[in-house]
């Protein structure tokens, strides 16, 4: 099978974007283990050891991995982006949990399409991946020329943007590759300048990305794989944020004209709910209410630390009565962050 006929069949499956590139070290590679020694992967110690190695090398995954497929599937929809909403009771949940678990999605498109791959070939060892895997996802993306890696560290395709989820398989397949995408960030510092907690740090490298997360400042960071408290100097920088962030690719031109998906599995289920209504929130409720969801990830009182945080944040004295229930939860996290709300609703009047 050919490269052209792989990936006919993968925009016949559904994905947007797709690519094929070599399985091993990519640029990024280098830089990983620099990453890691600063420090700005936080307490996400399951980026260590073993399975931190694993990622610089696409074929420590499947021994006889000759070509990577890396595949791209937009989730833009038809909703503001949270700078042009005015922040007054409304929480701002990260784009990419409005709707399904994407990790659901996009894994099962992926084995559909080895489905056909393999009607046309006949069986092939390979391996289905998604974000959870140990690979630099986006940087074999680039290396596979779905896009660049811009600025704000995602990846950014010129007609699409960055509202895009990865997936690849692994496969024993010699395909053709592709050429990598050029960088097209130019002199634009948008994403740079619009992070309201400076998350974004130059890194010198002479090839791959110009830019690296500092996760430890990160609001997407604080508001979902932090499972303490969040420091107190940085919770005003959260403001209305209760799970994830996107301000980074609000900003950036590339996704001004960016195509929209129609697809079912990515429609918002509740795109900016009211603070008041996830403060309320039992345990049995949140899970119902965010079962298959990304936002699962937060855990309960992860989640409900958030959202006292964003009430703080807003210096809307109307939540000061929920904000005392919080106080008196026996959650001691929950309990620590409102107590800190009311404290800051009260300093900003």
């Amino acid at each position: 099978m050919d490269a052209d006929t792989v990936k006919s069949l993968a925009r016949e499956t559904g994905f947007d974007l797709v690519g094929i590139t070599p399985t091993g070290p990519t640029l990024a590679a280098a830089f990983y283990p620099e990453w890691l020694a600063a420090g700005y992967h936080g307490e996400m110690s399951y980026l260590e050891g073993h399975r931190g190695g694993l990622r610089s090398e696409a074929r420590q995954l499947l021994a006889s991995a000759k070509s990577l497929i890396s595949l791209g599937l937009i989730y833009d929809t038809r909703q503001p982006y949270t700078p042009d909403v005015e922040f007054t009771s409304q929480a701002w949940i990260s784009r990419y949990a409005w709707g399904d678990d994407y990790h659901d999605v996009v894994r099962r498109l992926l084995y559909q399409l080895v489905e056909r791959i393999e009607k046309q070939t006949g069986p092939f060892e390979h391996k289905v991946c998604v974000d959870t895997a140990p690979l630099l996802e986006r940087a074999y993306a680039a290396q596979a020329g779905l896009g660049w890696i811009g600025k704000n560290t995602c990846l950014i395709n010129e007609k699409i943007g960055s509202w895009i989820f990865l997936g690849e398989i692994l496969t024993s397949l010699e395909l053709a590759f592709d050429d990598p995408a050029p960088f097209r960030c130019g002199t634009c510092t948008r994403c740079i300048d619009a992070c309201p907690t400076d998350a974004l740090v130059p890194i010198a490298q002479t090839a791959g990305p110009s830019h690296a997360l500092d996760s430890t400042k990160c609001i997407s960071y604080w508001t979902i794989e932090l499972h303490g408290p969040i420091p107190e100097d940085d919770r005003p920088g959260l403001g209305p944020h209760v799970f994830g962030c996107d301000i980074c690719q609000d900003v950036c031109p590339w996704n001004r004209r960016a195509p929209q998906t129609d697809r079912p599995d990515f429609q918002p289920r509740n795109a900016l709910p009211e603070l008041e209504e996830l403060a309320i929130l039992t345990e049995d409720e949140f899970n119902e209410r965010f079962a298959d969801s990304p936002i699962e990830r937060a855990r309960y009182g992860g989640f409900l630390r958030n959202v006292a945080v964003a009430m703080g944040n807003s210096g809307n004295r109307d939540f000061l009565p929920l904000l005392e229930t919080l106080a008196a939860n026996a959650d001691p996290l929950i309990q620590e962050h409102a107590r800190w709300a009311i404290e800051e609703i009260g300093a900003i009047e």
